[in-house]
């Protein structure tokens, strides 16, 4: 069996995972007979100024929430106590199950602002009820996979290992986190439930605490060899990182009789650029040329760019903070909104927030080369030249193809989004292209607003 078989990260199923609000516009949908079907769209208004592009994750939480959403006895006992609604809402909760349709981007698509990478197509109530918990789901690992992705870009060919579960807002964040950066292209994760759950690697070294828990720093290396043989990883910063170096070096023959072989050093502190290559020059003078060097302490993309110009001798990085929290960029402008309601197109026409309505679709168009020419946004009915971004994913409930929710195709398919970037959106300053509006969602944009001055909404 597969770890993944084994032990399943599914995300808390408790229809309560939402605002009240959810549940007051359901009691006045339905008691004012508005229930027709309804399509919203998930989408970011504007790109943050720290991200060229974003990356679509999250969408095999939101299917598996769906699936297993209802209202338990102990749910409905709750909401009956707590007077929140009313009683018949209760009753109709009870049996609640979602039956709609689900259109998405695939995992790991590359996209801009203002595209749906998301769209709901159900009776309203239930299309309006499942807002909070699908936006709480896409924009975590949004952010993260984001960030990841620009991670990567930046160190292209490092190894990059997911330090950052004690620093995620919670735990479910935290195993999200590692599963995005997955996604991104990461090498690894310290965190072991999403190494169990997605068989993503497990990558880990020691604490300074375990050096420090010995009176001999050597000692504590030959006793945590002993233990953990196999992809030894030693931290060296603990005292002095060119002294540890050498006391490594010093251990070779211990731990040749004993059949160790060091694979790598972590150093988390200092200058790192200045220590590696001290750390280096020890290390290849004493036979130690194929130990790797990680570097963690606060690592961020300015670093791992400033690493690469230097041509620091790292070869991987242990980044935790600033990916799990996405320091620089930690929350999206996304929005859920009302798209179509009984076949009559909705638009949002809020200052800053106006939002093109109806069904949408987006499509991309390449250059010759290969790389991102350009995206077009029209109606699902307007095809435009490239390829469409949104596919069917659920319909009436049902998974249309399991091979849409397999995160190792989302990885390949951000390896080769990534690929395809072109020149001007690998490297920082610039920033990310807006979509194409085509003419016929500007012509409905333009009705919808004539018939809301109309005075008919």
């Amino acid at each position: 069996m597969t770890p993944t078989q084994t032990l399943p990260a599914t995300p808390d199923p408790s229809p309560l995972l939402t605002d009240l609000y959810q549940l007051a516009m359901m009691q006045a949908y339905v008691e004012a007979g508005r229930t027709e079907t309804a399509v919203f769209e998930f989408f970011v208004r504007r790109l943050p100024p720290e991200r060229r592009f974003l990356v679509a994750a999250g969408l095999a939480q939101v299917v598996e929430w769906l699936r297993a959403l209802r209202f338990d006895e102990a749910e409905c006992a709750w909401l009956r106590a707590s007077d929140l609604v009313s009683p018949a809402l209760v009753d109709r909760l009870a049996g609640l199950r979602f039956a709609g349709d689900v259109d998405a981007m695939p995992e790991g698509r590359v996209f801009f602002a203002d595209e749906p990478i998301l769209r709901v197509s159900a009776p309203l109530p239930i299309a309006q009820f499942v807002e909070t918990r699908l936006i709480n789901l896409l924009h975590v690992q949004t952010v993260i996979a984001s960030k990841a992705a620009h991670l990567r870009l930046a160190a292209p060919t490092r190894m990059l290992i997911d330090y950052g579960l004690r620093r995620a807002h919670g735990a479910e964040a935290g195993l999200f986190a590692a599963r995005a950066a997955w996604i991104a292209g990461f090498d690894g994760t310290a965190t072991l439930r999403a190494a169990a759950a997605w068989g993503i690697p497990a990558q880990g070294t020691m604490a300074h605490a375990f050096v420090q828990a010995f009176d001999d720093e050597t000692e504590a290396f030959a006793a945590f060899a002993a233990a953990r043989p196999k992809d030894l990883v030693l931290l060296i910063d603990t005292y002095d990182c060119a002294r540890a170096a050498t006391r490594i070096v010093a251990l070779l023959p211990r731990f040749a009789a004993a059949g160790i072989r060091i694979a790598g050093v972590r150093i988390d502190s200092g200058d790192l650029v200045a220590e590696a290559r001290r750390v280096r020059a020890i290390l290849d003078a004493g036979g130690l040329a194929h130990v790797r060097i990680i570097a963690s302490g606060g690592i961020d993309e300015a670093d791992l760019v400033a690493h690469a110009r230097a041509d620091a001798p790292i070869d991987g990085y242990g980044i935790g903070t600033c990916l799990a929290t996405a320091s620089d960029a930690p929350a999206l402008d996304c929005a859920y909104k009302l798209q179509d309601y009984a076949g009559v197109a909705r638009r949002k026409r809020s200052a800053g927030k106006a939002t093109w309505p109806g069904r949408k679709q987006v499509w991309r168009r390449y250059a010759a080369d290969g790389t991102i020419a350009g995206d077009t946004l029209s109606l699902e009915t307007d095809p435009q030249p490239g390829e469409a971004l949104l596919v069917p994913v659920m319909r009436g409930g049902a998974v249309v193809d399991a091979d849409l929710l397999d995160l190792g195709a989302a990885r390949q398919l951000c390896r080769d989004d990534l690929a395809r970037l072109p020149k001007a959106l690998r490297a920082p300053p610039q920033c990310g292209f807006a979509p194409e509006i085509a003419p016929a969602l500007r012509r409905l944009a333009s009705e919808i607003d004539r018939r809301v001055a109309g005075g008919a909404a």
